[in-house]
Protein backbone atom coordinates (compact mmCIF):
# COMPACT_ATOMS: atom_id res chain seq x y z
CA UNK A 1 0.00 0.00 0.00
CA UNK A 2 1.35 3.85 -0.85
CA UNK A 3 2.09 6.08 2.14
CA UNK A 4 0.20 8.94 2.02
CA UNK A 5 0.75 12.02 4.05
CA UNK A 6 -0.36 15.06 1.85
CA UNK A 7 -2.50 15.37 -0.95
CA UNK A 8 -3.81 18.50 -2.93
CA UNK A 9 -6.49 17.58 -5.79
CA UNK A 10 -9.29 18.47 -7.62
CA UNK A 11 -12.26 18.04 -5.86
CA UNK A 12 -15.29 16.30 -7.74
CA UNK A 13 -18.82 17.16 -5.88
CA UNK A 14 -21.65 14.14 -5.89
CA UNK A 15 -23.94 15.45 -3.81
CA UNK A 16 -25.69 12.49 -3.13
CA UNK A 17 -26.69 10.76 0.10
CA UNK A 18 -27.18 6.80 0.60
CA UNK A 19 -24.71 6.12 -1.78
CA UNK A 20 -24.18 2.53 -2.07
CA UNK A 21 -21.78 -0.26 -2.86
CA UNK A 22 -23.59 -1.31 -5.86
CA UNK A 23 -23.84 2.22 -7.11
CA UNK A 24 -20.03 2.74 -6.88
CA UNK A 25 -19.28 -0.57 -8.57
CA UNK A 26 -22.36 -2.70 -10.32
CA UNK A 27 -22.65 -6.25 -9.52
CA UNK A 28 -22.09 -7.35 -13.39
CA UNK A 29 -18.03 -6.27 -12.97
CA UNK A 30 -16.83 -8.11 -9.93
CA UNK A 31 -15.55 -11.23 -12.14
CA UNK A 32 -11.95 -10.12 -11.63
CA UNK A 33 -9.98 -11.81 -9.02
CA UNK A 34 -7.34 -9.06 -9.08
CA UNK A 35 -7.57 -5.81 -7.23
CA UNK A 36 -7.26 -3.54 -10.70
CA UNK A 37 -9.21 -2.66 -13.55
CA UNK A 38 -12.51 -1.73 -12.18
CA UNK A 39 -12.13 2.17 -12.34
CA UNK A 40 -13.98 2.11 -15.54
CA UNK A 41 -16.99 1.01 -14.04
CA UNK A 42 -17.22 3.08 -10.86
CA UNK A 43 -20.94 4.78 -11.09
CA UNK A 44 -21.20 2.88 -14.12
CA UNK A 45 -24.87 2.99 -14.05
CA UNK A 46 -24.94 6.75 -13.28
CA UNK A 47 -22.10 7.44 -16.48
CA UNK A 48 -23.96 5.08 -18.78
CA UNK A 49 -26.98 4.53 -20.41
CA UNK A 50 -27.86 0.60 -21.02
CA UNK A 51 -26.13 1.01 -24.77
CA UNK A 52 -22.89 2.12 -23.29
CA UNK A 53 -23.41 5.92 -24.15
CA UNK A 54 -22.49 8.82 -21.69
CA UNK A 55 -25.50 10.34 -19.44
CA UNK A 56 -25.85 13.88 -20.49
CA UNK A 57 -27.22 14.31 -16.17
CA UNK A 58 -23.64 13.39 -14.21
CA UNK A 59 -20.74 15.18 -15.01
CA UNK A 60 -17.79 12.70 -13.45
CA UNK A 61 -16.40 12.24 -17.11
CA UNK A 62 -16.15 16.12 -17.98
CA UNK A 63 -13.08 17.45 -19.14
CA UNK A 64 -13.17 20.06 -16.12
CA UNK A 65 -13.32 16.30 -13.81
CA UNK A 66 -10.53 14.69 -15.62
CA UNK A 67 -8.12 15.03 -12.65
CA UNK A 68 -10.43 15.02 -9.91
CA UNK A 69 -8.73 12.79 -6.85
CA UNK A 70 -10.72 14.33 -4.43
CA UNK A 71 -14.59 12.94 -4.08
CA UNK A 72 -17.02 14.83 -1.66
CA UNK A 73 -20.13 13.12 -0.78
CA UNK A 74 -23.51 13.02 1.25
CA UNK A 75 -24.06 11.35 4.00
CA UNK A 76 -23.90 7.37 4.89
CA UNK A 77 -21.34 6.79 1.87
CA UNK A 78 -20.65 3.89 0.85
CA UNK A 79 -23.43 1.66 2.37
CA UNK A 80 -25.00 -1.63 1.48
CA UNK A 81 -23.17 -4.93 0.87
CA UNK A 82 -19.75 -5.16 2.08
CA UNK A 83 -18.31 -6.05 -1.34
CA UNK A 84 -13.97 -4.75 -1.46
CA UNK A 85 -14.44 -3.64 -5.08
CA UNK A 86 -16.21 -0.61 -4.06
CA UNK A 87 -12.75 1.30 -2.89
CA UNK A 88 -10.73 -1.03 -5.26
CA UNK A 89 -12.90 1.26 -8.17
CA UNK A 90 -12.65 4.48 -6.38
CA UNK A 91 -8.89 3.80 -5.85
CA UNK A 92 -8.68 2.72 -9.37
CA UNK A 93 -10.64 5.59 -10.75
CA UNK A 94 -8.12 8.23 -9.23
CA UNK A 95 -9.74 9.13 -6.04
CA UNK A 96 -7.20 9.09 -3.07
CA UNK A 97 -9.79 11.21 -0.36
CA UNK A 98 -12.97 11.17 0.23
CA UNK A 99 -14.62 13.02 2.21
CA UNK A 100 -18.43 12.69 3.34
CA UNK A 101 -20.78 13.65 6.49
CA UNK A 102 -20.79 9.75 6.98
CA UNK A 103 -19.35 6.62 5.96
CA UNK A 104 -21.11 2.85 6.50
CA UNK A 105 -19.32 1.01 8.95
CA UNK A 106 -17.86 -1.55 6.54
CA UNK A 107 -17.13 0.30 3.79
CA UNK A 108 -15.31 2.83 6.55
CA UNK A 109 -12.94 0.03 7.34
CA UNK A 110 -12.69 -1.13 3.80
CA UNK A 111 -11.27 2.26 2.46
CA UNK A 112 -9.03 2.87 5.06
CA UNK A 113 -7.23 -0.79 4.52
CA UNK A 114 -7.10 0.08 0.54
CA UNK A 115 -5.22 3.02 1.05
CA UNK A 116 -8.13 5.59 0.73
CA UNK A 117 -7.99 8.84 3.25
CA UNK A 118 -11.69 9.21 4.45
CA UNK A 119 -12.76 12.36 6.41
CA UNK A 120 -15.74 12.81 8.16
CA UNK A 121 -16.66 16.74 7.85
CA UNK A 122 -19.70 18.43 9.06
CA UNK A 123 -22.29 18.53 6.35
CA UNK A 124 -22.06 22.49 5.97
CA UNK A 125 -18.38 22.27 5.47
CA UNK A 126 -19.44 19.58 2.53
CA UNK A 127 -22.17 21.29 0.98
CA UNK A 128 -19.73 24.28 0.36
CA UNK A 129 -17.02 22.73 -0.86
CA UNK A 130 -19.73 20.92 -3.40
CA UNK A 131 -21.18 24.24 -4.36
CA UNK A 132 -17.59 25.69 -5.00
CA UNK A 133 -16.50 22.14 -6.61
CA UNK A 134 -19.27 22.69 -9.51
CA UNK A 135 -16.79 24.97 -11.26
CA UNK A 136 -14.19 22.07 -11.76
CA UNK A 137 -11.21 23.65 -10.78
CA UNK A 138 -11.83 23.99 -7.14
CA UNK A 139 -8.81 22.45 -4.53
CA UNK A 140 -8.58 21.02 -1.00
CA UNK A 141 -5.04 20.18 0.46
CA UNK A 142 -5.36 17.32 2.90
CA UNK A 143 -2.40 17.12 5.60
CA UNK A 144 -3.05 13.42 6.91
CA UNK A 145 -0.31 14.16 10.06
CA UNK A 146 -2.25 17.47 10.67
CA UNK A 147 -5.50 16.40 10.27
CA UNK A 148 -6.15 19.21 8.03
CA UNK A 149 -8.60 20.64 4.88
CA UNK A 150 -7.22 23.73 3.58
CA UNK A 151 -9.06 25.35 1.31
CA UNK A 152 -9.44 29.15 -0.30
CA UNK A 153 -11.77 29.78 2.90
CA UNK A 154 -9.66 28.64 5.81
CA UNK A 155 -8.45 25.29 7.49
CA UNK A 156 -10.84 22.72 8.67
CA UNK A 157 -9.80 20.40 11.30
CA UNK A 158 -11.06 16.27 11.05
CA UNK A 159 -11.10 13.42 13.14
CA UNK A 160 -9.37 10.17 12.35
CA UNK A 161 -9.00 7.33 13.90
CA UNK A 162 -4.86 6.72 15.10
CA UNK A 163 -4.86 3.22 13.88
CA UNK A 164 -5.85 4.25 10.12
CA UNK A 165 -3.80 7.15 10.41
CA UNK A 166 -0.77 5.49 11.17
CA UNK A 167 -1.53 2.77 8.46
CA UNK A 168 -1.91 5.78 5.81
CA UNK A 169 1.23 7.37 6.78
CA UNK A 170 3.06 4.52 7.13
CA UNK A 171 1.81 2.55 4.02
CA UNK A 172 0.88 -0.54 6.01
CA UNK A 173 -2.07 -3.12 5.43
CA UNK A 174 -2.77 -5.89 7.12
CA UNK A 175 -0.18 -8.09 5.48
CA UNK A 176 2.39 -5.58 6.18
CA UNK A 177 1.19 -5.18 10.44
CA UNK A 178 1.16 -9.27 10.01
CA UNK A 179 4.76 -9.90 8.98
CA UNK A 180 6.07 -6.77 11.41
CA UNK A 181 5.53 -10.21 13.58
CA UNK A 182 7.18 -12.44 12.08
CA UNK A 183 10.39 -13.26 14.02
CA UNK A 184 8.02 -14.00 17.07
CA UNK A 185 5.76 -16.12 14.59
CA UNK A 186 8.52 -17.67 13.81
CA UNK A 187 9.75 -18.37 17.50
CA UNK A 188 5.74 -19.47 18.20
CA UNK A 189 6.05 -22.28 15.26
CA UNK A 190 9.75 -23.05 16.36
CA UNK A 191 8.05 -23.84 19.67
CA UNK A 192 5.44 -26.21 18.54
CA UNK A 193 3.00 -23.53 19.89
CA UNK A 194 3.88 -23.39 23.83
CA UNK A 195 4.48 -19.63 23.59
CA UNK A 196 2.31 -16.66 23.64
CA UNK A 197 3.17 -13.67 21.41
CA UNK A 198 2.94 -10.36 23.31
Amino acid sequence: MEAIEKHTGTVYPLDRDNVDTDQIIPKQFLKRIERTGFGEFVFYNWRFDDDGNPRENFDLDSPKYEDATILVAGENFGCGSSREHAPWALLDFGFKVIIAPSFADIFYSNAFKNGIILIEAEEDKVKEWQEKAQTGDFMLAVDLVEQTVTSDSGVYKFDIPSYHKEKLINGWDDISLTLQLEDKIKQYEESGGRMGIS
